[in-house]
């Protein structure tokens, strides 16, 4: 059974002027160790979610415990537990980066020996050597977010919540930081939570999702069970030699046929049959389609 590192119960936040609430009687956990995504379009609710997980923000009603600890009761044991990368931080501008790094490591508890490497670490792993002296004032918005980054790790605290980590980063840094998330999660089994919009990159790397509309949970779980829930079909692009047209299982027909290719769309638990039936000594490929995370997103959104 699943530890929890979260367990959230009845929240709900309405700010001033606003007639829904931002957060509506929300009720979920966030498993020890996992990476767990948080989806939705912009006033969706999340940062308000966010703000509060972190104890930035105060429910109206509700609680949150953070392994076992009443976040409210205990704003400390979130401080030393919680590296927190918000959307847009400027409290650390004034340092150069190396210091940022090094001062966030020994509050989290480092010595001044550990906290140093920690720094130098980081600097490495996030590629942020070459401007190890720089304040983060003076930075391009891409290199501000993986100092941002960096200094959420730092320490290494057990949870990590990490508001559009790859917002202002290039391509090549966006698949680099998702690919260095993974690994952290995989080395250090560090619980993390992925605010962001961008469903084709967060699948890459989330376990669950939480799908966020209009202050509620319209779908928590995992990917793949939820893509089934909306999707428990399969869509199949079957290659073969010319000529060579394959046997399929009864009740499996293509939808779309050339000279070597046929398409089908088969049911989840038909697949295995199909599979069996082929002769793959004139069967050249085959490419199964499911739904995606970005069909699950706008599905629960639209």
């Amino acid at each position: 059974m699943a530890h929890v590192a979260y367990n959230v119960s009845g929240l709900s936040k309405t700010f001033p002027k606003q007639r829904r609430p931002a957060n509506d009687d929300l009720t979920f956990e966030i498993h020890e160790g996992e990476i767990f995504g948080l989806l939705g379009d912009n006033g969706a609710g999340k940062t308000t979610l966010v703000r509060q997980l972190v104890n930035l923000l105060r429910p109206d009603r509700g609680t949150i415990e953070l392994f076992g600890r009443d976040v409210a009761k205990d704003p400390g044991f979130v401080t030393m537990t919680v590296g927190y990368m918000p959307q847009r931080g400027s409290a650390l501008n004034r340092l150069t980066v190396a210091e940022a790094l090094y001062l966030t490591a020994h509050l989290r508890g480092l010595s001044r020996r550990q906290a140093a490497a920690e720094r130098d670490h980081l600097l490495e792993l996030l590629r942020l050597t070459g401007i190890r002296n720089r304040s983060s004032d003076r930075l391009s918005g891409g290199q501000r977010r993986l100092v941002q980054l960096a200094v959420a790790l730092a320490g290494r605290p057990p949870v990590l919540i990490l508001d559009e980590p790859t917002n202002e980063l290039d391509p090549a840094n966006r698949r680099y930081v998702w690919d260095v998330l993974r690994d952290w999660n995989e080395r250090h089994r560090t619980t993390i939570v992925l605010i962001t919009h961008d469903a084709i990159e967060a699948e890459r790397v989330i376990e669950r999702v939480g799908i966020m509309r209009e202050g509620r949970f319209v779908a928590l779980g995992r990917p793949s069970d939820l893509k089934r829930a909306i999707s428990p079909r399969r869509h199949v692009a079957l290659s073969f030699l010319p000529g060579k047209e394959p046997a399929l299982p009864d009740g499996i027909v293509p939808w779309r046929r050339t000279e070597d290719t046929w398409w089908l769309t088969v049911d989840h638990g038909r697949v295995p049959e199909l599979l069996a039936a082929l002769d793959f000594t004139t069967v050249t490929d085959i490419r199964l389609h499911s739904a995606t995370l970005e069909d699950l997103y706008l599905h629960y959104v639209s």
